[in-house]
């Protein structure tokens, strides 16, 4: 049993380095947008940091979701960040399982650029509504009478660029129109849809944003305009910006699934199976590999030519 778990630890650990890897080179050359992606994230907290400035309490106004929910209040207001963070650490744990399982579908640095491409442009937009209009908080922090729902003017501008996370993020007022937090699950759950393989996940994720959707509401934390513009929104952004983009490749179909020959092997004619036998020049190598169901596991990487016509 002993000499059992070692050798699958042996190999576990062969596989998480061949991935890693894989996944560095991949990154050395996609490293300017995941960059570009993940700086905006601040931009866009920014942004929501600066409407608070603009944000005036007034009466909460009439809405057919605050109706049909009794409110959480403020005891009970976590739960929908509960099950936000729940969601949002799933995926990112999802992310990253071609390095421990065999199953591989896709190489975890193109999915995140494709990801960030989705999150940024719904930012964007979300950025342009919530500065058109302001409208008065729904959440309790933000109602009239409360000392969170007006900034004073700020004595510097590092007060504004450091944006008082994660307080400030929390207890914001004004970025309304459309929900950040459904921004966010919708992309993950889309990307899972088309890259995820569990039938029973994805529906277990879709109802999940379904509460998702109706636990903001009884939460008061937006109205139920941001959670439907949202929906909307996000998919019509997530389809049309996936048409536009490469398509990723498929690890488990396909040549560029497959990670690449050692140097004697790149060498070799290719008219060479993989297998060392010598014969049909019209037989493809990266094929022959597939079938026999190996997926380029026990190979030695020297430099992944996958990058090339990928996103």
């Amino acid at each position: 049993m002993t000499f059992y778990i070692a050798r699958e630890a042996s190999k576990l650990w062969r596989k998480v380095c061949m991935e890693t890897t894989v996944e560095v080179q991949l990154l050395m050359e996609k490293w300017k947008l995941l960059l570009a992606g993940l700086l905006f994230q601040y931009v866009h907290g920014l942004a929501a940091r600066g409407v608070h400035y603009l944000h005036r309490p007034g009466p909460v106004l009439q809405d057919l979701g605050f109706m049909a929910l009794p409110e959480l209040g403020q005891d009970r207001g976590y739960l929908s960040e509960s099950l936000f963070t729940f969601i949002f650490l799933s995926f990112v744990l999802w992310t990253f399982h071609p390095f421990v399982y065999h199953n591989k579908r896709f190489y975890t640095v193109l999915l995140w650029r494709r990801v960030l491409s989705f999150l940024v442009t719904c930012q964007i937009l979300r950025i342009v509504t919530f500065y058109s209009t302001q409208l008065p908080g729904p959440n309790y922090h933000c109602r009239e009478g409360s000392k969170l729902a007006q900034l004073p003017p700020p004595d510097t501008v590092f007060e504004v660029l450091l944006i008082n996370f994660p307080r400030g993020i929390l207890y914001g007022c004004g970025d309304l129109i459309f929900s950040s937090h459904m921004i966010f699950t919708l992309v993950f759950v889309n990307t899972y849809q088309k890259y995820g393989s569990k039938r029973f996940i994805k529906f277990i994720a879709w109802m999940l944003v379904i509460i998702q959707s109706l636990l903001i509401i009884a939460a008061r934390k937006h109205y139920s305009v941001d959670i439907v513009v949202a929906w909307y929104t996000v998919n019509l952004v997530v389809f049309f910006i996936d048409k536009k983009l490469p398509e990723m490749p498929d690890r488990t179909s396909g040549s560029l699934s497959l990670l690449p020959l050692s140097v004697k092997e790149k060498d070799e004619k290719p008219n060479k199976l993989l297998g060392g036998n010598p014969g049909d020049n019209n037989t493809d190598w990266r094929q022959r590999t597939q079938i026999n169901g190996k997926h380029g596991e026990e190979v030695n990487v020297v430099k992944p030519d996958v990058t090339a016509n990928v996103t």
